[in-house]
């Protein structure tokens, strides 16, 4: 336990940054498995529209150091490639 009024003051603010961070975390989730269940789906113009939504959240999210700026490059090359395919195989 935090034993200065500063140390619990910082426990304090950690708590309602972890409660913020994992809030926007799950935004993240959400938009990366929306994304999915499009592509899956096979309807490619439906798949660019919720790609074009969650490339946003994602850009977001990765700026404000939520997860690295190299995964959400990577989430975002992975999904533009699989949805480019989806008009290669329909």
């Amino acid at each position: 336990m935090a034993n200065s009024a500063q140390a619990r003051k910082r426990a304090r603010q950690m708590l309602k940054q972890r409660a913020h961070n994992a809030s926007l975390r799950s935004t993240l989730r959400t938009a990366i498995k929306r994304v999915r269940q499009a592509i899956v789906a096979g309807d490619k113009v439906l798949a660019q529209k919720v790609f074009q939504d969650s490339v946003s959240i994602v850009d977001r999210i990765a700026d404000k150091k939520i997860i690295h700026k190299n995964k959400a490059a990577r989430h975002k090359s992975r999904f533009s490639a699989q949805i480019k395919a989806l008009s290669a195989s329909a």
